[in-house]
């Protein structure tokens, strides 16, 4: 099907629109593109986007507060761990896939043979007037 472009409208007021306009001019973009950017950081950031004047952003980036998408520090084990189970599971579908071809080949093998198979099942149904063979 592909990707399409969907189309959102929203009104704003005219002091909205015309501080939009503004900050379009100063980044020398047009004013959808401003709306676009805005949706693509919003939608990387899973809509954990805080809109803030230039000079706030400033003071919140000297302050010791968290760093705005919060960072986790993940520990070195963990990683190695997850490393490892990643291996393990690449190993494991490997086996899988070997079991796989094998399974395919035995099933070859089973209908290319011209062999007749007697069924157990069958030999216990057989009439009475047919020979009877007796194992040993």
């Amino acid at each position: 099907m592909g990707n399409k472009n969907k189309t959102i409208s929203f009104r704003v007021n005219e002091d909205a629109f015309e501080t939009l306009r503004e900050i379009a001019e100063e980044r020398d973009i047009s004013l959808s593109a401003v709306f676009r950017d805005y949706v693509d950081t919003l939608v990387a950031h899973d809509g954990q986007v805080q809109v803030v004047p230039e000079h706030e952003l400033e003071q919140l980036r000297s302050d010791e507060e968290e760093s705005f998408p919060p960072k986790v520090k993940v520990p070195k084990s963990f990683i190695r761990e997850h490393e490892r189970l990643e291996l393990e599971a690449d190993h494991l579908r490997e086996q899988l896939e070997e079991h796989k071809r094998y399974v395919n080949y035995l099933r070859e093998q089973l209908e290319d043979e011209d062999e007749d198979v007697i069924q157990l099942e069958d030999l216990d149904q057989s009439e009475a007037d047919e020979p009877s063979f007796r194992l040993g």
